[in-house]
């Protein structure tokens, strides 16, 4: 046996045992390996006639897995370390065949794959899966055909909550239909959450085991992520289901909701790891950082142990390393997200850094879609904001922009400057920006100026009459104390006796008790209850202070008031920020007492406020049109630095700002229906403009494609109505590199498939390139390629081998001097030269 090989033998010999596989009997339990079992392959084949016949070889099954009572289980087929152990795939499935074995392993001792002969293809695993769960998952046989023939109808979830809400007439008669929703609180799926998981039926139907719903935060994505575990487990096609979170305080949520919904059928448990309470539940709820800790998901758990894994706030939670636990378990797979991709329709690839936000969400986006089998760019399923306010279940903001001269001066291109002077008598200056406000730049007159403008306009509770329930958003856990510290001496001051500094509580991590205080506040009862009404439950405490907690999947719907006391940089966070107080409520509900509650007006929701102190909403907008200006009057005399010898405190790295700050300008605009820009669709809209212009559809047929360039980019690109543009339309296509508008166009039309990505174009590119230039030496081809590549994308790498500074390698990450003297000597003027006369480098860039 050569060496390579053996080596994996001995490596594949230790996983299996690590997994719980027996060579030879332990405890009274028998050995569960076979090795190199004699097996007989059947196969057919066409004799000379063309006559069918039955042909039969030997085989040896490198490993035989047998369950508990000593039947085959799995085929497990050995491959050396340098092969792909793909190779061996044909060769397993006919051992397997033969055995009457439905699973298969694949391994060259490094890279392993787990393959259920009756799903599809093969699972990239980390580890071996335990007999225990093998055979347990074995005991769920898929039946994709009885998934897509469910019939899933509005009341799916309501007859697993409450069996016998008909009459045996049918539905209780009309007047009587809503009195009993609302006392059973039976939950019905709306008609969007009905087409998504009608749209998963389909794309099972079509084969795919993986899938994404796009669903505005405040639409009921776990509502729906209910339906779909009901869907999987009552159909079969599923024994065990894992919900994925990416926050402790979205675990009990999760836990109480599917509890709720599904409990007359389904067991809900979260996992602890010193509890077995999962093995006896079908649905298993935890946090991605549980089961990251010392690495548990490995050691505790088989990639065999789930059969549908779903990702609440996909876009996160498979982020950096929590990635490797979602891919770690095999099965179905359902990501869930409120964060489209054109979100990052602001983004300019060529200025970006891996430290530019926009850059790290465009990556992150991306990858969610590729993970989740939407390399298309497109969904499972879409429902977004502007759906949500058209339909009547979501509100869009009005956003209250309000800036002082200390924050117009840290926005604007030359910052707020600060003149002091050095340690050698030198005077300096240095400039401070919005990134910098209560980091390196502080001013406790600003934060006052905020919370007394914030109070002055928020929204008031439409039946208390006191400030509407709000969160506010801070730069740090200090700021936020600073805040909440404020908030209570201004509550002081416009309720007085009402409150005893418990108007606004900081709820951070720093907090003891923050995530109850969080669950308190969306069941009012945060400090107290009823404090200005006797009867009405809301909560005493009206403003929770934040900096990361109460943003994804915080679920209140009461939400009046949102303030952005922080510059925001990443669109995901300011969408889910936004999306806090999107829902809809009525304040009714909240009146304990029946007979009041039916003589009171009914007291919507319609409307939220957005503070915007950092021009946030301007950021992601390409223009900021405001309906209603609120004029102020300017404070009289000059501003000062605090009177006395109080001046400006400046010290290494950091500024007090002393002296007073006013509000330059607060301005007011309603959101409608069309929504904010950053929530629209335009890539969707973009395709169905051009495919209904005739103009531009005779062309294209025509292939007249300098006509219809200049067409779009004269008559539909930059128009107000939509504000097309090529950057945002290569933004909203989520591919790694610099779409032409003729691609764009062929892809809209049909000409080409999909978008290829720019390695697919450089792997295409290097092809061609070798076909011409082929090495004398095969092995030479991967530096060969590595350098085709780093000269292609990199501007430095070009920098470094034009400029023949080579000692500047040793320092190059993307491609080192090892790198270089790795190729072999003619090829490196050979393929610059090539690249410059035949590849246009222009369609590499991001």
């Amino acid at each position: 046996m050569p060496d390579k090989e053996a080596t994996a033998r001995i490596k594949i010999n230790k996983l299996l045992e690590a997994a719980g596989w027996r060579f030879f009997p332990e405890d009274g339990a028998p050995a569960n390996i076979c090795l190199e079992l004699n097996v007989s392959v059947k196969s057919h084949e066409l004799d000379a006639l063309g006559d069918d016949f039955e042909k039969t070889s030997n085989g040896f099954v490198d490993f035989l897995l047998l369950d508990s009572k000593g039947f085959p289980l799995i085929v497990l087929e050995a491959k050396a370390e340098g092969k792909n152990p793909l190779v061996g795939k044909e060769q397993a499935r006919k051992y397997a065949r033969s055995l009457n074995c439905r699973f298969v392993m694949l391994s060259n001792g490094n890279l392993h794959y787990f393959w259920d002969l009756e799903r599809g293809n093969p699972y990239l695993i980390t580890s071996f899966p335990t007999p225990d769960s093998a055979t347990s998952y074995g005991k769920v046989t898929p039946n994709p055909a009885r998934l897509c023939e469910e019939t899933v109808a509005e009341d799916y979830i309501v007859l697993t909550q409450r069996p016998a809400y008909r009459s045996d007439a049918g539905w209780k008669s009309p007047e009587e239909r809503p009195a009993y929703i609302q006392a059973n609180k039976l939950r019905f799926l709306r008609p969007y959450q009905l087409r998504a998981i009608h749209q998963l039926q389909a794309a099972v139907q079509a084969g795919k085991d993986r899938f994404l719903f796009e669903m505005a935060t405040g639409t009921g994505k776990t509502l729906t992520a209910a339906a779909v575990v009901k869907l999987f487990l009552r159909t079969g096609n599923a024994r065990r289901v894992l919900f994925l979170v990416d926050r402790l305080e979205l675990e009990e949520q999760a836990r109480k909701a599917f509890t709720a919904l599904l409990s007359a059928d389904f067991h809900t448990v979260i996992y602890k790891e010193n509890r077995d309470d999962w093995r006896r539940a079908e649905i298993v709820v935890t946090t991605v950082q549980s089961l990251l800790f010392n690495n548990k998901y490995q050691r505790l758990f088989s990639p065999t142990d789930f059969d549908l894994v779903i990702s609440d706030e996909a876009h996160r939670s498979i982020g950096g390393n929590a990635r490797a636990v979602f891919d770690y378990f095999i099965g179905y797979k359902l990501g869930l997200t409120a964060t489209p991709r054109d979100y990052l329709r602001r983004f300019e690839g060529r200025d970006a850094s891996t430290r530019d936000p926009r850059e790290a969400e465009r990556r992150l986006l991306l990858d969610t879609y590729r993970t989740f089998g939407c390399e298309s760019g497109q969904p499972t399923f879409r429902y977004s904001l502007l759906d949500g306010v058209k339909d009547g279940y979501l509100i869009n903001p009005t956003v209250v922009d309000a800036r002082t001269e200390v924050t117009t001066e840290l926005l604007s291109e030359e910052g707020f400057i600060v003149s002091f002077t050095d340690d050698a008598g030198e005077d300096q200056q240095e400039a401070f920006r919005q990134r910098e406000f209560e980091k390196r730049f502080f001013s406790e007159a600003t934060n006052q100026l905020f919370c007394k403008t914030f109070l002055e306009h928020a929204l008031r509770d439409p039946v208390s009459g006191e400030i509407g329930k709000s969160i506010v958003y801070a730069v740090s856990q200090n700021h936020a104390a600073k805040l909440a510290q404020l908030f209570n001496q201004f509550a002081d001051r416009m309720f007085p006796d009402r409150y005893q500094s418990d108007f606004a509580v900081q709820v951070t991590s720093a907090v003891p008790d923050a995530q109850q205080f969080a669950i308190n506040f969306a069941n009012n009862n945060l400090l107290g209850s009823g404090n200005f009404l006797p009867g009405y439950k809301t909560s005493k405490a009206r403003i929770c202070v934040t900096v990361g907690m109460m943003t994804t999947g915080y679920d209140c719907t009461d939400i009046l008031n949102l303030g952005l006391f922080r510059p925001i940089f990443s669109p995901t966070d300011f969408i889910q920020i936004k999306g806090r107080g999107t829902r809809t409520h009525d304040f009714r509900e909240q009146l304990f007492d029946d007979a009041v509650r039916a003589g009171v007006a009914r007291p919507l929701k319609t409307a939220f406020k957005l503070f915007d102190f950092f021009a946030t909403c301007e950021y992601f907008e390409t223009e900021f049109n405001y309906d209603e200006v609120l004029p102020l009057p300017r404070a009289t005399g000059k501003p000062t630095n605090g009177g006395g010898d109080d001046g400006p405190v400046y010290r290494p790295d950091t500024y007090e700002h002393l002296g007073a700050d006013i509000l330059s300008s607060v301005k007011q605009e309603v959101i409608g229906l069309e929504g904010m820009k950053i929530d629209r669709m335009f890539f969707e809209r973009f395709e169905e403009a051009v495919r209904e212009n005739d103009f531009i559809v005779r062309s294209v047929e025509s292939g007249q494609w300098d006509r219809v360039i200049d067409y779009v980019n004269r008559e539909v690109f930059h128009k107000p109505e939509e504000y097309y543009t090529l950057d945002k339309l290569r933004q909203a296509a989520a591919v790694d590199r610099r779409l032409t508008l003729r691609e764009i166009l062929e892809k809209i039309f049909g000409l080409i498939p999909r978008f290829k990505s720019k390695d697919e174009l450089l792997e295409e590119e290097f092809t061609k390139f070798v076909a011409d230039h082929t090495p004398a030496e095969a092995q030479a081809i991967p530096a060969i390629k590595h350098f085709f590549k780093a000269y292609a994308t990199s501007d430095r790498v070009r920098h470094i081998i034009e400029s023949r500074q080579f000692t500047d390698l040793a320092t190059n990450p993307a491609f080192s001097t090892r790198d270089f003297k790795a190729v072999p000597p003619e090829y490196r003027t050979l393929v610059p030269e090539y690249i410059k006369d035949y590849v246009p480098l222009n369609q590499f860039i991001a």
